[in-house]
């Protein structure tokens, strides 16, 4: 009865009073979708002031985590000169040579010394640094062991399994009985609070999906094989104890890193991916990449997920003491907006370029060794991604103490060495010469496929021969299109959707409102 009367009512307003309605709406909407926008363009704005920040876990002044990183580099250096220099001047203190666990590489000399390492696997938790540093990955939890190489039932994991490990709510430190060779069917999900630590065990993860890290924080893996990696999909998947979802089609990356921090892949050897090797989008950041082996591969690591997303404005990566290997094309990574400290790692070659970018990316290259392919067309280190010189002669990038050979260049811009690189060079970057010192051994421990091996063959897969993985663009096969990532918003609504249409913005609401009312006002009003 009182809707009815209500619209009787509502009937008997004039006409200029439902037109001054209207209007009231209109202006709402506007006002709305211009703040929207605002905030939208506002936020693509790098600051490194503590009130401007774009993602909680964006550290406020990454210059100090850089300066950070080479404090702990230099120390971790001298110790081992000091060793050098009391046996040469014959000091009694030093009985025996240098262990060949000291290489000045500040990760590996954290741990690796110690010879009951394995006794206290999670001493490696306190060894990151660069903007990861702090993962915890399962430090404090309870060990658990993976005796079952098998994983058929993405919805209903087998005790035992690395997939059941993943997917339990409290921090788990997992490791392997032995050597397995896990072919996944579908991705494998993640949980927070989590260490893969491949250590001692030759560990290959291979299949459809691979490693999926998303919404998750404080997540380290260590020291397994990735590799062949294929799009999986249209499924349902596990992702808790109880939690069962629908999963749209992922890219087929190796390992991927979505909406996710602290977050630490470390002494992994990667290659034959149908899409990336390592993504990391959708607002992640507190990440490091180190002593890892990438081989045999084109489109390698994508830092950001679209230029338009301008979250990724907060994303703060650490790529350190890497070997980028033979079969290498592009994406070394390939940055989208954060700040990106490139230091000390090993590029043998690429087909197109080492390290690419597009919205503005701060790039920081410090003490690397670029070396570049015979090809005279592909001697340049950087490129600017469909962007124009105007717009990228602004951008920060910056190369201090890095190594050319065979004719490589790298092209700088922006600021140079102002307030922006003040403080992370106030000690010298170390040079490329102590490269192969700090990268000896990049990829998994042990493997005859990693620093100075050829990437090989794997066991168990016919077509690991050499052959290049090349993936496709965004449109498909043959380019055509953007070359963002479809990432979360593919994983839950299918490859074909993005980020900006997975959502309406307030003001595209009050627009659709607005239409609706303008509509149901003409059409109760005709004459």
């Amino acid at each position: 009865m009182f809707i009815m009367v209500a619209h009787e009512r509502f009937h008997i307003l004039q006409k200029p009073t439902c037109i001054w309605i209207i209007w009231v709406c209109l202006l709402v909407s506007l006002s709305i979708h211009g703040r929207a926008s605002y905030s939208y363009a506002s936020s693509a704005t790098i600051s490194t002031s503590s009130s401007n920040l774009s993602l909680p876990h964006q550290h406020p002044f990454p210059e100090d985590i850089v300066l950070n990183v080479q404090r702990k580099l230099n120390d971790s250096l001298h110790r081992r000169n000091l060793l050098t220099y009391q046996q040469d001047d014959g000091d009694t203190t030093s009985s025996s040579p240098i262990p060949s666990c000291i290489t000045g590489n500040p990760i590996d000399d954290c741990w690796r010394c110690d010879p009951n390492w394995s006794q206290n696997r999670q001493r490696l938790a306190d060894c990151s640094i660069g903007f990861g540093q702090g993962t915890l990955g399962g430090k404090g939890g309870r060990f658990y062991l993976v005796t079952d190489s098998s994983s058929d039932d993405a919805a209903n994991p087998i005790p035992g399994t690395l997939r059941h490990a993943v997917i339990q709510p409290e921090p788990l430190w997992i490791v392997f009985s032995g050597d397995m060779g896990i072919k996944l069917r579908h991705e494998l999900i993640v949980g927070s609070y989590k260490t893969i630590d491949g250590r001692g065990a030759n560990v290959q993860i291979t299949g459809h999906g691979c490693l999926t890290i998303q919404q998750v924080s404080h997540v380290i893996i260590h020291n397994v094989h990735v590799h062949h990696c294929k799009p999986s999909g249209n499924t349902l998947v596990a992702s808790s104890p109880t939690h069962v979802g629908f999963r749209g089609v992922s890219d087929g990356d190796g390992i991927s890193v979505s909406a996710s921090h602290h977050i630490w892949v470390d002494h992994c050897s990667l290659g034959y991916c149908s899409d990336g090797l390592i993504d990391v989008i959708l607002a992640s950041t507190a990440v490091t990449i180190s002593n890892n082996y990438f081989h045999h591969h084109d489109e390698v690591m994508l830092l950001g997920h679209d230029d338009r997303y301008t979250a990724d404005t907060g994303m703060q990566v650490t790529i350190a003491f890497n070997h980028f290997g033979e079969g290498l094309v592009q994406r070394m990574p390939r940055c989208r907006h954060g700040y990106i400290h490139v230091v000390n790692n090993d590029f043998t070659a690429w087909e197109m370029y080492a390290i690419g970018g597009s919205a503005n990316p701060t790039i920081n290259s410090q003490g690397n060794r670029y070396t570049a392919p015979i090809n005279p067309n592909a001697k340049e280190v950087t490129k600017r991604v469909d962007t124009n010189e105007k717009h990228w002669a602004k951008w920060n990038w910056r190369t201090d103490g890095d190594v050319m050979v065979n004719g490589a260049f790298f092209v700088p811009s922006g600021d140079g060495a102002s307030l922006a690189y003040a403080r992370a060079t106030s000690l010298q970057a170390k040079a490329a010469g102590f490269i192969d010192q700090l990268t000896v051994n990049a990829g998994v421990f042990g493997d005859p496929s990693g620093r100075n091996g050829q990437g090989g063959v794997f066991p168990g897969i016919t077509d690991g021969g050499g052959t290049i993985t090349r993936g496709y663009s965004k449109g498909g096969p043959g380019g055509g299109g953007s070359d963002s990532d479809g990432g979360l918003f593919s994983m839950i609504f299918g490859s074909n959707t993005n980020a900006a249409s997975a959502a309406l913005r307030p003001g595209q609401v009050w627009s659709i409102l607005f239409t609706i009312l303008l509509n149901w006002y003409f059409s109760n009003h005709r004459r």
